[in-house]
């Protein structure tokens, strides 16, 4: 942890410790009867800009209304039964004939990978959906998979819900806290409040991971947004062999399945056949959230064999492919041109045997793992269909953002080469070749393949481009929608999702919820637009802004600037906002974002900065910071400060968060036990991470070893000797080399000792260590480990310690 670094995380410190202070000194002033301080507060508050005090005034909590209070009894009572009159309290309904509403939401899938949108991956049930419904061609999201979910559910900017970038670069402002405010409840608990019972099922990602463990807090859980039951991944992806899942607020055992999409169908179709047995007229909401599509692509043998040879002609021929079947379709403009490969990208042509080869398997794995996918969402529409409920169900199918680039230009078996800050070597990739999309592997393609998933677009997932943030839409519900098998243009974003939910079922958005009083929506209903393909857009602008990518539409002119040029596979690209270059783009006649009118039409651009700027302060964009990784790696020091020392029991202190755990990366650092031993004991004492990268602390065949998985099968490796019996102790010590800390973006390197009873017993130097993630999905555990193995040599279980363990302590000692 380099110096600048720990100022950043020092500084969002004492901005938190700030804000604490002030609210404490002015809870503590209302309430001291000083009628000076009230009216000197009051006389602030008038002079304040009109902007923040609306910001304000939405976030502030003002006294709840008793919401336990028994009703009225409206009966009457006697002495005698006979006398009295029995009374019962009716129970809340939704309006009559209000539909079921689910929400297939896919991850990373750009607007040309279904098929009814031109793509060449079959999705027939999807397709089957559209051709009996309404297909967006002019639909939005925020560019990536957190704010876009957030946004989603709220029916608000993403910004105005603490969700400006995603919740694990999580800052401590409005804008990008990651806190929901408890004044823009979502679209669920709304709907609950009317009595809809709702179910939440895959990645739920909008949770800051810090807040993913036993004690929470479950205010931004699946349960604080109106879902009663809940199975999910808390985090960004997982593995969809082993999957890291939760149980409403319970952490499932370690198991192996045979594809987590297929388990997320199964339970939907438990639920939805349960639900309505015990109530056919009451209506549900089910979110249907597939990790699959983002890393890692996994997908059953027989699916990837379906592909095979499918891709063979690359990404350039791809995109001539797409663009001509989605003319056809109608679902781009007859003049619509393909946008130009970036230079970045290399023409498919240019690439030798090898390159192709290792390429063409990776797109094969993908579309493998999607069209599985469509086959999973096929089960739970035959299913409504089955028990009469298709027909009276408004079913919403589209994805958190465009396809991604992440996977950098070789593609990776292991996503965690990006997210800490690196490519993976062609050599490491076309070694793993024959294992692309099996369990042991953790895949993305190369990001020409993104390109492609996103014709006619430029760019990719994280841009403001249409690439980044422009989203395939379908609609079906037979009772409320009569055209079938059409295409609406209309502008929408992610936002209007809510809104619309809450219009079809005939439910208005409280003013007051449970005293809180709520954000009026920013998004605004679709429905206007179900029958009449002609109607005009209901939305006149929306910014956008991610990462330092902006954009600002206003009725059909688009202006964007792609932050000091950074493409997704760079996180540590930094540079001042005031040198980025805008485009300005006419998109109602420009579908692709091909035609930049920048020059010809400066007042233009001129005019679009400026309603973005006007549209960042109402939003709470400000303020803009680049720097991801010490985004990702301050959170540690507003989490735990100054605390040196972290005392974790057994056996609860397991599947916590790796954001939530000791922060050990870049820090020397003790790990500690003792341990009374008899001499038959197993297992792992504490581990953090999986297959993709961590550590893990165990015994096996009497010995205690320690392993650090670094990427591309690096491991470090401590053995002990036999180990004695009795009580004994147990330590694992790493000093940083801080000679190799230069200020340049490299991995962290030290020396890494192994104890028994105070003796060292091993010692090596590490080399390489992670700057930022071992894993986006994997947890630290103290006696076991519950994911994916970090050491090979326990692989195919969790491993759980077999002795008597008290406490593993671990202390920072730099």
């Amino acid at each position: 942890m380099n110096v600048n670094q720990k100022r950043r995380g020092m500084n969002h410190l004492l901005v938190s410790i700030f804000i604490l202070t002030f609210l404490v000194s002015l809870f503590a002033g209302c309430g001291n009867g000083n009628q000076e301080s009230q009216e000197t507060q009051k006389k602030q508050e008038t002079q304040k800009k009109p902007e923040i005090s609306a910001i304000e005034q939405t976030q502030k909590k003002p006294e709840p209304e008793s919401t336990t209070a028994a009703p009225e009894f409206k009966g009457k009572i006697a002495k005698n039964y006979e006398d009295s009159e029995e009374w019962w309290p009716e129970k809340k309904r939704p309006p009559k004939d209000a539909p079921n509403v689910i929400i297939f939401l896919l991850d990373d899938v750009g607007f040309a990978q279904v098929g009814s949108f031109g793509g060449l991956i079959e999705t027939p049930n999807i397709d089957k959906l559209a051709d009996n419904g309404l297909r967006y061609n002019n639909f939005h999201t925020t560019a990536l998979c957190s704010p876009s979910r957030a946004s989603l559910m709220a029916g608000r900017n993403p910004h105005m819900i603490g969700l400006g970038s995603h919740a694990l670069t999580a800052m401590g402002f409005p804008g990008y806290n990651a806190i929901v405010p408890p004044s823009a409840k979502s679209v669920a608990n709304y709907l609950e409040e009317e009595g809809y019972v709702n179910y939440a099922l895959g990645k739920w990602d909008h949770t800051p991971l810090y807040e993913v463990s036993q004690v929470g807090p479950f205010d931004r859980w699946p349960s604080g947004e109106g879902f009663a039951h809940a199975y999910t991944f808390m985090a960004a992806d997982v593995h969809q062999f082993i999957p890291v899942m939760w149980d409403d607020h319970h952490p499932e055992p370690y198991r192996k399945t045979e594809h987590l999409d297929k388990d997320l169908a199964d339970r939907a179709i438990d639920w939805i056949t349960g639900h309505k047995s015990l109530d056919k007229e009451l209506p549900f909401l089910m979110l249907w959230a597939s990790g699959s599509m983002h890393s890692p692509h996994h997908a059953p043998d027989d699916y990837i064999a379906k592909y095979k040879g499918k891709f063979d002609m690359g990404w350039d021929k791809t995109r001539e492919q797409i663009l001509a079947n989605q003319i056809k379709l109608g679902i781009a403009p007859a003049n619509t041109k393909l946008s130009e490969r970036i230079d970045e990208l290399p023409a498919w042509d240019s690439l030798n045997d090898e390159e192709k080869k290792l390429y063409a398997r990776q797109m094969e794995v993908f579309a493998a793992q999607m069209d599985h996918v469509d086959h999973q969402i096929g089960r739970v529409v035959e299913t409504l269909e089955r028990i009469g409920e298709l027909d009276n169900t408004l079913i919403i199918v589209t994805a958190d953002n465009g396809a991604s680039g992440e996977g950098g230009l070789a593609g990776t078996f292991n996503e965690t080469y990006v997210l800490n800050g690196m490519q993976t070597p062609f050599d490491a990739n076309m070694r793993n070749y024959d294992n692309w999309g099996q369990w042991d592997s953790y895949p993305h393609y190369h990001a020409g393949w993104a390109m492609a998933g996103n014709t006619p677009f430029p760019y990719f997932k994280q841009s403001e481009h249409r690439g980044g943030q422009h989203d395939a839409l379908v609609m079906h519900w037979p009772n409320g929608i009569k055209a079938k098998g059409e295409i609406r243009s209309q502008y929408h974003h992610i936002s209007d999702i809510a809104p619309t939910i809450m219009e079809a079922a005939g439910i208005e958005r409280p003013d007051v919820y449970h005293g809180i009083k709520q954000q009026p929506f920013t998004g605004v209903p679709m429905n206007y637009s179900f029958d009449n393909a002609d109607a005009p857009n209901a939305k006149k602008r929306q910014y956008y802004e991610m990462f330092g990518n902006r954009a600002i539409w206003v009725e059909g002119w688009k202006a964007v600037t792609l932050h000091a040029n950074r493409m997704p596979w760079e996180i540590n690209v930094i540079l001042p906002f005031e040198e980025d270059v805008w485009e300005l783009y006419h998109v109602a006649e420009d579908f692709s974002e091909s035609n930049n009118l920048a020059e010809k039409y400066p007042e233009k651009l001129e005019e679009l900065k400026k309603i973005f700027e006007e549209e960042a302060w109402a939003n709470q964009v400000y303020p803009l910071y680049d720097d991801m990784l010490a985004r990702l790696n301050a959170v540690n020091y507003v989490i735990f400060g100054d605390k040196k020392v972290f005392t974790y029991y057994a056996p609860g202190a397991v599947r916590i968060a790796e954001k939530a755990s000791v922060p050990v990366k870049g820090r020397s650092h003790k790990i500690e036990t003792t341990i009374d031993l008899k001499g038959n004991e197993e297992g792992v004492i504490v581990s953090c991470g999986g297959m993709t990268g961590g550590y893990s602390m165990y015994i096996k065949d009497g010995k205690l070893h320690f392993d650090y998985n670094f990427l591309d099968g690096v491991h470090y490796h401590l053995t002990s000797p036999k180990l004695p019996k009795g009580s004994t102790d147990l330590k694992f010590n790493f000093i940083l080399d801080r000679s190799k800390i230069d200020g340049t973006l490299k991995p962290w390197s030290g020396t890494g000792e192994l104890y028994v009873n105070g003796e060292k017993v091993a010692e090596d130097y590490f080399e390489m260590m992670h700057i930022s993630t071992y894993s986006l999905a994997e947890t630290f555990d103290v006696g076991m480990d519950s994911g994916t193995q970090v050491d090979k040599d326990y692989e195919g279980s969790p491993f759980a310690f077999t002795g008597k363990l008290d406490k593993v302590i671990v202390t920072l000692t730099d």
